[in-house]
């Protein structure tokens, strides 16, 4: 077994980051998979052409900013920590979720709601990318090959098993009567808790023997930023290989607006 080889900080950090991935993507799918329901409560009946427009931005705002989600924390991840990146992307979703569990349907506050809960899907949006990449490459860095390839994967099979568990519970809301608010408290509160835990984890010894050089070198140069470009150190990316990633995931709107509006009468 792959994990018989960790010590007792990696087999935390792999426990962590694979529970707060299953959350961050419990969160992020509740609201897909009870979308018909919550937008009868959070979007107007009046006006068709207004309600279709909310309802759609609502729903694929979520993948049209993961994109920009991973630039934003990449950076984050790149600059101030692997660490950072993987908590803040977490207390980002569990707050959204939160507020989208206390906010009022469209009948109490108007179209305040519409708006409230198209923002907190933007927020998961963003957030939902940076974690799920922060943490496998968190989980790179802090374990080595061969036992590194079945770690970093069991990421992509928590989030998958997190979007399962909330169609399970949205199916309870959609169809047996449960109530929706309290899957997202229940989602948004054990994620807080999971966000919490994640502070512990210590950051990855590649990125803090990255800062020690490039301190070093600063040092040398009398804190000129200049001769950084030069510091093999650093970990660099390819502009080329960035820029085809972030067309992958421009994909991904693409396929949802085909799948869902697209289908043959």
């Amino acid at each position: 077994m792959f994990f018989s080889s960790l010590n007792r900080k990696q087999k935390e950090a792999v426990g962590l980051l694979q529970i707060g991935t299953f959350l961050e993507y419990f969160d992020l799918m509740l609201y897909v998979h009870m979308a018909v329901l919550l937008n009868e409560l959070f979007f107007p009946k009046t006006d068709p052409h207004t309600t279709n427009l909310l309802m759609a931005l609502s729903f694929s705002s979520t993948f049209v900013f993961r994109p920009f989600g991973a630039l934003l924390f990449g950076y984050i991840g790149d600059t101030v920590g692997r660490k950072a990146s993987v908590v803040i992307t977490t207390f980002i979703m569990a707050f959204s979720c939160i507020i989208m569990g206390f906010l009022p349907t469209y009948a109490q506050i108007g179209i305040a709601a519409a708006w409230t809960l198209t923002l907190c899907r933007l927020a998961q949006g963003l957030s939902s990318l940076g974690e799920i990449i922060g943490a496998e490459l968190y989980l790179t860095e802090i374990t080595k090959p061969p036992h590194q390839y079945p770690i970093v994967a069991l990421i992509s099979f928590s989030a998958c098993a997190g979007g399962m568990a909330a169609l399970g519970l949205a199916t309870l809301a959609t169809s047996y009567g449960f109530n929706w608010r309290i899957a997202f408290f229940v989602g948004g509160v054990v994620a807080v808790v999971g966000s919490i835990a994640r502070t512990g984890l210590r950051e990855t010894p590649i990125f803090i023997g990255a800062q020690r050089k490039a301190k070093a070198a600063l040092s040398d140069v009398n804190l000129s930023t200049k001769p950084l470009k030069k510091i093999p150190c650093i970990m660099k990316r390819s502009i080329v290989k960035q820029q085809w990633h972030f067309f992958i995931q421009c994909a991904w709107p693409v396929v949802f607006y085909l799948r869902v509006l697209w289908q043959p009468a």
